[in-house]
């Protein structure tokens, strides 16, 4: 099992899809995961420190699990099955909860929760970008930095 970070949220074109993608902390591999917009909006307020003015489903969850006195511990993406990604939110006294990878990370970064992939799943779906594509993951930093939540709204899923 791997630790990952996230690298951000894009759009691909010209399906307008949002791809999370997420990078082995200790490693070269990278893991694309196609998401849906509600998700990649959750996903990059958080990146970006936007606070909305009404909380999300993600906030609710946060304070939900908080008011119930539960602690997350940890978020892993434990399978891959016909093209689709399954994950499962680890809380204190090994309570499992099934999720979709996109919402176990959007909860992941505001509860500031390690982000796991088991390694059946990196290798079947991780790539490892050579040097010379280096550049491109520097792109898609910079328009991580210059996309804006409402960028992601509209986007059919």
């Amino acid at each position: 099992m791997s630790e990952m970070r996230v690298v951000g949220v894009r759009v691909e074109l010209p399906a307008n899809q949002p791809i999370l993608l997420l990078r082995e902390t200790e490693g070269e591999r990278y893991l694309p995961i196609w998401i849906g917009s509600g998700e990649a909006t959750a996903i990059a307020l958080e990146q970006q420190g936007v606070q909305p003015a009404r909380p999300m489903t993600h906030d609710l969850l946060k304070d939900v699990i908080a008011a119930l006195g539960r602690d997350l511990q940890q978020v892993r993406i434990t399978e891959l099955q016909e093209g689709t990604f399954f994950a499962e939110l680890v809380f204190d006294g090994d309570i499992r909860v099934s999720a979709r990878p996109s919402d176990s990370v959007a909860l992941a970064l505001r509860v500031g929760v390690p982000i796991h992939v088991e390694e059946d799943v990196l290798s079947e779906a991780g790539l490892i970008i050579p040097d010379e594509q280096e550049d491109e993951v520097e792109k898609f930093r910079e328009f991580l930095d210059q996309v804006s939540p409402e960028d992601f709204r509209g986007a059919d899923t």
